[in-house]
């Protein structure tokens, strides 16, 4: 058998969508930045309630807010133990904010969520955009994924969170 990059979509908040096309972009997005098999994420669609809860607790946030990552391991285990699937983390993202931000964002809901997991994916290998340099080298590994993965966005997702600050 095969090792794999499992990836356990939880739709928590019944959007009823096909959740495979989730699935594979972030198993995609991990394999790409060198996450080697067997490793598992988890992903969660949840509602605003419940992310507005998460942003709080780990955050210190107020509201929902779109999407949080939560790594775990930041290392594989060794080939000897006696589980070495590496559990690289949790991606929760909120369908509903996603939606309601798209117009002015990505400029459209399903593009909008393709941008959540990737962002969120590269968060859980260690990327970050706290400091311009790292944002900018951020965002190339954001758009670089979501062309080779998703589509080329015709619009910028980040330009209208060009002058956010970040966290």
């Amino acid at each position: 058998m095969t090792a794999t990059i499992t990836v356990d979509v939880h739709d928590d908040c019944d959007t009823r969508a096909d959740l495979r096309p989730w699935s594979e972009l972030v198993a995609s997005v991990l394999r790409d930045a060198g996450v080697e098999a067997p490793a598992l994420v988890g992903v969660y669609f949840v509602d605003e309630a419940t992310i507005a809860e998460l942003n709080r607790e780990h955050l210190g946030g107020v509201g929902p807010t779109d999407v949080l990552s939560f790594p775990i391991d930041t290392e594989a285990p060794p080939a000897t133990a006696p589980d070495p699937t590496r559990v690289v983390g949790d991606i929760v993202v909120c369908p509903s904010t996603a939606e309601r931000q798209a117009p002015g964002h990505s400029g459209d809901p399903h593009d909008e969520i393709a941008v959540l997991l990737v962002h969120a994916a590269l968060h859980l290998v260690g990327h970050d955009h706290a400091e311009a340099d790292e944002r900018d080298r951020m965002w190339r590994a954001e758009q670089q994924a979501l062309a080779a993965h998703w589509r080329p966005l015709q619009r910028d997702p980040w330009a209208a969170r060009s002058d956010e600050v970040v966290p």
